[in-house]
């Protein structure tokens, strides 16, 4: 398969678990928010708000981690728009752990998409390094084919490590520290 078919492929189930998703967690919102009293639009509006809200937040924090600021609070209303989209998912399901699982099924896919889609950082090839002066650059020597092979040179002789040299006894005074930074 050609990474543009995969590419297509992708980009249909993209869409589809998106559109269902979307979809199941819009409805959940809305007819959770009619339930407790709002009017058809405002629970159309909620169910906007919910959902839109945590695909702006994922958008704006990756945002933010390219120019390198700070993501806590944003990251902090990403996962409160994101309870707040599963809390209406399993309030609408049947009370027992298997309806709560189902229901939580389309707001978790949602999420996990908007995560792995916001996740991809764009690819950026590395910077061209600016023209360095040729005065600069170090060329190696050409080469010469006819000479003889190089031979390594005769090792020299080790040379003995000078002494440390001490102040005589007796000119250093001994009521003083011998620890350099200490001042009395």
């Amino acid at each position: 398969m050609s990474q543009r078919t995969e590419s297509a492929v992708r980009l249909v189930i993209l869409l589809a678990i998106g559109t269902m998703a979307g979809a199941a967690a819009f409805t959940h919102v809305h007819d959770l928010s009619v339930a407790h009293g709002q009017p058809h639009w405002i629970g159309w509006a909620n169910a906007v708000a919910v959902e839109l809200m945590a695909i702006y937040l994922g958008l704006e924090i990756r945002s933010r981690r390219r120019t390198g600021r700070p993501v806590g609070l944003v990251g902090s209303l990403l996962v409160a728009f994101a309870l707040l989209s599963l809390a209406a998912q399993v309030a609408e399901a049947e009370p027992s752990v298997w309806g709560w699982i189902v229901a939580a099924v389309p707001s978790l896919a949602f999420l996990a998409l908007v995560k792995v889609v916001l996740s991809n950082a764009p690819v950026t090839p590395p910077a061209d390094e600016p023209d360095q002066p040729t005065a600069y650059r170090y060329e190696e020597p050409a080469q010469a084919t006819d000479a003889e092979p190089i031979r390594p040179a005769e090792p020299t002789p080790a040379v003995p490590a000078p002494a440390a040299v001490l102040p005589p006894r007796g000119v250093v005074q001994s009521n003083r520290p011998h620890v350099v930074g200490i001042i009395r």
